[in-house]
């Protein structure tokens, strides 16, 4: 196993994939965050919370949580490339015992989720406090809500990486399964959110628990304002959390067990 996931590792980083992955959450954490805490959320129209409030620093992190479909778009290209170069033959061929490849796959791959988490939320907070300290602006959010907050998307990024892998698993086509996680996320999560009767299952889509779990409900309650809509309340954080999780665990069994069943041919 040891050796499969540092073959893994070495196929991974072959690729310009962790460079992208790299650029894209420092622009995705740090540059939104950076970008929205130097113009003052309080200049938004409608006017949001200041970054000087604690509701107003959650917010401006918080909103990196929309660019979530990032890393499930990543964990999608992963997948599909190789099905896409035909590598994924090859790599069966030098090791025929499919689940132990593909078990090796999801560990790199949830890994390099995390990590992808942790740049997008390091870089994101000190996007924070440097905004702060250019605009000369005290933070008044306690530091451990903010470095709680900060880890909660961290581990998030995770889950949606596998979650883009199991898509690409299941689509194999990499446009198809690129189209499928951008058009949900872009999409499709958004109508759900609108349709009425449907949109009290929201909280358990993906985007709504990460709103639950990260307390970011500013895009929920201002689709609710506009459309005179009653989503379903916002699951506990702890509820939100598992669900998050079942999405992970149903992710990598379809991941590890899809491609087993599948000829490659």
């Amino acid at each position: 196993m040891t050796n499969l996931i540092r073959g893994e590792l070495t196929r991974l980083f072959s690729t310009r994939l962790p460079l992208w992955a790299l650029i894209a959450a420092v622009a995705s954490g740090g540059g939104l965050t950076g970008v929205l805490a130097l113009t003052g959320p309080e200049n938004a129209t409608p006017p949001m919370p200041g970054i000087d409030t604690p509701a107003g620093a959650g917010l401006v992190v918080g909103l990196s949580g929309l660019l979530l479909f990032v890393p499930a778009l990543f964990g999608t290209i992963a997948i599909t490339s190789e099905y896409r170069h035909r590598t994924i033959g090859t790599t069966f061929l030098a090791a025929p015992r499919r689940g132990r490849v593909l078990s090796a796959k999801l560990v790199v791959y949830s890994v390099g989720g995390l990590c992808y988490g942790v740049i997008a939320s390091l870089t994101s907070g000190l996007a924070l406090l440097g905004a702060a300290l250019v605009r000369g602006v005290t933070l008044t959010v306690d530091p451990a809500d903010l470095l709680l907050l900060l880890t909660k998307l961290a581990v998030v990024a995770a889950v949606y990486v596998v979650i883009g892998v199991a898509v690409g698993a299941l689509a194999r086509h990499q446009l198809v399964a690129v189209g499928i996680v951008l058009g949900y996320f872009y999409f499709l999560e958004y109508v759900l959110m609108i349709l009425p009767g449907v949109n009290r299952l929201y909280p358990y889509l993906p985007g709504g628990a990460t709103s639950s779990l990260t307390s970011f409900t500013y895009l929920t309650d201002t689709i609710a304002d506009q459309t005179s809509s009653h989503l379903g309340s916002p699951l506990p954080p702890v509820y939100a959390a598992f669900v998050l999780l079942g999405y992970a665990a149903v992710g990598a069994i379809v991941a590890a067990v899809v491609p087993l069943r599948r000829d490659l041919t």
